[in-house]
């Protein structure tokens, strides 16, 4: 763990521990091939954000509770399903280096398992009467699905502007962060405006996040080697929008072309990263970033300033200047 995750979590270190407790108890089954799969799913969790999301949220405004640990873990089940399902349609092998669930279990098994997840995470609200959090974390995975479709939609004619890629990433990335901050909120304030505020600070962190991926891919300054998967996977990122803007149609007919049909020649996929270099396309998106951090800064002004509100606030730079 860097030295930076352990100062963002010391706030909430104790509760993380008895939160992947709880998450682990609340994946449980009888059936052994499910249990099997269920303890390879836990051990390969990430840097658990969302969670952390949702438990400092909670925290800035009262202790955290019984309620806080139930959103927390109904926030990684469906995240958790929904990396599982994107795998399959994606046809990822692979996950944060390791084999997904798909590789190893095949698509079949790996879809009932996402859609064990998603069922167990609802049951999990249901039967304690959650419906408030429920609904915020619904209508997430509702906006997940649908920004997914979009971009899926615009991919075949890549005719993607800069609004539309806003309207994609806010409801693919965004939402779900924007979700989780929401939800801790509700778990420990009723206070409607402070749970609008922390719903806001999200998604404006999950908009800077997402840019700050793309920026990984094309390899900024400070990142070095490009990766190119964006370009590969036909995705329309902010640098590459930018980037044609004000080009000749010629120039944009060529970058296109390349996008679409030779996604998978890496010296073609390196043009048009020196494309989007030469056209601004890089310092473009670093200044999109930083009016976003900016915003998500001016927002944890307006909060309660303790342990809590300061966690989030290296959590923010955190998402905006990793290198990895």
């Amino acid at each position: 763990m860097s030295l930076q995750i352990k100062e963002i979590k010391a706030p909430i270190a104790e509760e993380l521990l008895i939160f992947e407790k709880k998450f682990r108890e609340s994946t449980k089954t009888k059936v052994a091939l499910l249990n099997r799969i269920m303890s390879y799913v836990v051990k390969r969790k990430g840097k658990q954000m969302r969670p952390m999301f949702v438990l400092l949220s909670a925290k800035i405004f009262g202790p955290i509770n019984e309620k806080t640990y139930r959103a927390a873990s109904l926030i990684e089940l469906l995240h958790t399903a929904t990396l599982v399902h994107d795998d399959v349609v994606d046809d990822s092998l692979k996950r944060r280096s390791a084999f997904s669930v798909n590789a190893l279990w095949k698509n079949k098994i790996a879809v009932l398992v996402g859609d064990y997840l998603l069922s167990k995470g609802l049951l999990l609200s249901i039967e304690n009467d959650d419906f408030e959090v429920l609904k915020i974390v619904a209508n997430a995975v509702r906006s997940m699905s649908e920004g997914e479709l979009l971009q899926m939609e615009k991919a075949r004619l890549l005719d993607i502007t800069e609004e539309v890629y806003y309207e994609i990433i806010t409801s693919k990335t965004a939402s779900l962060i924007a979700s989780s901050c929401a939800a801790g909120a509700l778990t420990t304030t009723a206070d409607a405006g402070n749970i609008e505020k922390l719903r806001k600070l999200g998604e404006t962190i999950g908009i800077a996040f997402q840019i700050r991926d793309d920026l990984f891919d094309i390899g900024d300054e400070s990142i070095g080697k490009p990766k190119g998967i964006d370009i590969q996977e036909r995705k329309m990122t902010l640098p590459l929008i930018h980037a044609l803007k004000n080009v000749s149609k010629s120039d944009k007919r060529r970058i296109l072309y390349i996008v679409k049909n030779k996604n998978r020649n890496k010296k073609k996929v390196n043009e048009v990263i020196e494309f989007i270099r030469q056209h601004n396309g890089i310092a473009y998106a670093q200044e999109a970033m930083l009016s976003y951090k900016n915003k998500a800064l001016e927002l944890i002004k307006d909060l309660p300033q303790n342990e809590a509100s300061k966690s989030l606030e290296m959590m923010l730079r955190y998402t905006t200047e990793r290198k990895l």
